[in-house]
C-alpha cells in the first residue's frame, strides 16, 4: 500500500479491507506487507505529485515480476478530486493519475473507496499472478 497524498480516507478503507475479520482477506491469500520485495500487488492511493513520483517508481521497481498495480480512489484514478483547485497540494505539483506513471492493472473508483471493492480489485488480479508462475 502506497499513499501518495489526499485525505487518507482510501487508506483507512484499504486497511479495513485487509485487516478486518469482516472481509477476511486472508481467505484469498491477501496479506499486507511493508516490504516491496515480498509483494505481488501494489495498491496506490492519492495523486502522483512531483515529490512522490520517484519514490513510487522505486517501490514499483523493487517488486519482483510479475507485479500488478491497483489504483484505488478518485485521487489515484484522476489525479485528485481537487486537482484544479488550490488546496493542500498545489495543482502544478500534481503529475496526474497513477496510470500516467506506472502500469495499472485494476482500477477501484470511489471517494473514499469501499473496502469490499478494494478487495475485489486485488482478488481480480490473482488469476494473472497464478498464471505467471
Amino acid at each position: 500500500l502506497v499513499y501518495t497524498g489526499g485525505c487518507n480516507g482510501c487508506d483507512i478503507e484499504i486497511v479495513n479491507s485487509i485487516l478486518s475479520p469482516r472481509f477476511d482477506a486472508e481467505q484469498y491469500k491477501v496479506f499486507l506487507t511493508w516490504n516491496p520485495r515480498e509483494a505481488d500487488v501494489l495498491v496506490v492511493t492519492g495523486p502522483v505529485t512531483s515529490l512522490n513520483r520517484k519514490p513510487l517508481e522505486a517501490i514499483y521497481e523493487a517488486i519482483p515480476d510479475p507485479k500488478l498495480v491497483v489504483a484505488a480512489g478518485s485521487c489515484a484514478l484522476m489525479g485528485g478530486v481537487y486537482k484544479n483547485i488550490h488546496g493542500d497540494i498545489p495543482s502544478e505539483e500534481i503529475e496526474g493519475p497513477v496510470e500516467n506513471i506506472i502500469p495499472v492493472a485494476a482500477k477501484v473508483p470511489g471517494c473514499a473507496v469501499r473496502p469490499q471493492d478494494v478487495l475485489a480489485g486485488v482478488v481480480s488480479l490473482l488469476p494473472t499472478l497464478l498464471d505467471a508462475d
